[in-house]
């Protein structure tokens, strides 16, 4: 059982030293206030930026992929697991070192509190558990 918390600790050492996203910005967006900085591949026939010269900004590439060992993992080291109700929960509870529930938007405010009570009990982490339980104050 010592091998896979080893294991957690190096993917969480990976996670804070290198998941950094990076910006990749429209070329000249920076230039015209009508072109958004939102990114669009140029396409142009003598498009620096396309044509790969050097000091142009950098196109996304495959490069910059996240590693596929810390993707889709939160900042605790878990794997989001979305839960609408307590069977679907119940199914992490041997797994509950690897994954953590997040309960789904559609699911109302009585369900959510069974759903967190069950949480608690099995020992499995909820990341939005205070969602649609805030009290009325009229």
């Amino acid at each position: 059982m010592a091998q896979p918390v080893a294991q957690l600790e190096n993917v969480l050492a990976e996670i804070n030293t290198s998941k950094c996203k990076k910006t990749f910005n429209r070329f000249k967006s920076d230039r015209f206030k009508r072109v958004k900085p939102s990114w669009r591949h140029p396409r142009g026939i003598d498009n620096r930026v396309r044509r790969k010269y050097r000091g142009t900004i950098s196109m996304p590439n495959k490069g910059f992929k996240t590693a596929g060992v810390i993707k889709n993992l939160t900042p605790d080291g878990y794997r989001k697991v979305m839960v609408s109700n307590v069977r679907e929960l119940e199914a992490l509870t041997s797994l509950n070192m690897y994954y953590c529930a997040e309960i789904r938007h559609g699911v109302g405010a009585k369900k959510r509190i069974e759903i967190v009570s069950k949480a608690d009990e099995y020992n499995i982490l909820v990341t939005n558990r205070t969602g649609k339980l805030v009290e009325d104050t009229k």
